[in-house]
């Protein structure tokens, strides 16, 4: 009845987090999304601008991928229907709030395709051991990319833990302007990848694809 009536008038759900202060739960236009103050964190234009990652490149049916920040999960769907592909993927999420709505508002549930980790993505990506063909990073605490994801530690780790060939989907955030901490990240990434720069996808933000050499 919600989803019918939400194309009159929206309902709001509004739940507390330690991390992210208040999170919405809305119904929109027949449609679940799920939100912070300032940004929409999952199945609105996040949820476009990953799809539009996914579609700029090609991974292998069974591909192994490594999801850091699940949000309420919006990428899953497109990973598993529009690009066919089947494999497993480890999702890594700091806020236990938002694993827990992603699995009681959006039925994202843990399978054997299906990892949900409650963890720090830095602290993760220090100690695993495995390998993976893709790895989506989109961190974010309401609208902004913390500084430790741009820094040059942080991306040591990332590629020691992608396939031969591998890619990665960097979220790098709505501020186009100041580059001053994205040029010193790409400088170091185009050593190691070939690099594609997305600014403005979906209007808004910055992203960064890269193929490992």
């Amino acid at each position: 009845m919600k989803k019918f009536i939400s194309y009159l008038w929206p309902f709001t759900k509004k739940i507390p987090s330690e991390i992210n202060g208040i999170l919405e739960v809305s119904w929109i236009n027949g449609k679940k999304v799920l939100d912070t103050k300032n940004a929409n964190y999952s199945y609105g234009s996040l949820q476009k601008i990953l799809t539009f990652g996914l579609s700029k490149i090609s991974i292998p049916p069974n591909s192994n991928i490594l999801l850091l920040g699940l949000g309420a999960g919006c990428v899953i769907n497109p990973i598993r229907e529009e690009f066919n592909c089947s494999g497993k993927i480890t999702a890594i999420e700091l806020d236990k709030v938002i694993i827990a709505i992603a699995q009681q508002e959006f039925n994202v549930t843990k399978n054997e395709s299906l990892e949900i980790i409650c963890a720090d993505a830095l602290e993760f990506v220090t100690k695993s051991i495995e390998t993976y063909h893709l790895i989506i990073i989109d961190l974010f605490i309401d609208n902004q990319v913390p500084k430790q994801f741009f820094s040059i530690p942080f991306w040591r780790n990332i590629i020691k833990l992608i396939a031969h060939k591998g890619y990665f989907i960097f979220n790098a955030g709505i501020n186009t302007k100041d580059k001053s901490t994205l040029t010193p990240l790409i400088n170091f990434l185009e050593k190691s990848f070939d690099l594609q720069l997305f600014e403005k996808v979906n209007k808004t933000n910055i992203l960064i694809i890269g193929k490992l050499k």
